[in-house]
């Protein structure tokens, strides 16, 4: 029989050796939850040039965003809420369930709309008002917003053109938030970089895309 002595050490050896695993288990679950919570959420929230209009998930503006980003090293996901032919009102009647069907708050919202309003001759102040709301509503809930302007079609109206154009800087001064000034930078008027239909990019279109904006996404999201 073992003496009173090595009962207590041995005792004291299992109360040492279950204090060390509690801690093992804790570090680790520390590192997974921070390493969970380092990974950001961007929410890409536009029409079909968000979407990927005919194009292959992979090729889509999200997905090729999150692919850059991944190779820079960032630990980020990309979600893909464009829906093709929406309007500012649209954006705006959905942007509210899109946000509860997230699995967390994201770092950041690429608000990507305006160009359908455009095309189809809508009121300019509705437009402004729709992407003001969105805007102020991402903000309240504590979410940066990184502001996508469009330019408006050359065949309408000059008085028009200046009204739509000027909408987006106007907002960005208004909520203090960054402006990429042309979401198709490099790709309108390249016919090798869109679709037949001369409006939407193709994948090579949407990586010139990516490459345009992602110095202002860099910048925005939160370190």
């Amino acid at each position: 029989m073992e003496s009173p002595v090595g009962l207590r050490d041995a005792a004291a050896r299992y109360g040492r050796g279950v204090a060390v695993l509690h801690l093992l288990i804790a570090g680790m679950l520390l590192f997974f939850s921070g390493a969970a919570r380092a990974e950001a959420l961007v929410l890409a929230f536009g029409d079909s040039l968000t979407a990927g209009y005919q194009l292959k998930p992979a090729e889509s503006f999200p997905a090729q965003l999150q692919a850059a980003l991944r190779k820079e090293g960032r630990a980020v996901t990309v979600h893909n809420a464009g829906v093709s032919g929406d309007t500012t009102t649209a954006g705006r009647a959905r942007v509210d369930w899109v946000l509860r069907g997230l699995k967390r708050k994201p770092d950041l919202v690429i608000l990507a709309l305006g160009a359908n309003d455009m095309l189809r001759g809508q009121p300019v102040a509705t437009a402004q008002a729709n992407l003001d709301a969105m805007i102020g509503g991402f903000r309240k809930a504590g979410i940066p917003v990184l502001l996508v302007g469009m330019l408006a079609s050359r065949n309408l109206d000059a008085a028009y053109r200046r009204a739509f154009e000027g909408m987006y800087p106007t907002l960005a001064k208004k909520h203090g938030v960054p402006l990429y000034p042309f979401f198709m930078q490099g790709v309108a008027g390249q016919p090798g970089l869109q679709l037949a239909d001369g409006m939407h990019p193709n994948a090579k279109g949407v990586g010139v895309m990516v490459r345009g904006i992602l110095p202002s996404v860099r910048k925005a999201l939160p370190r």
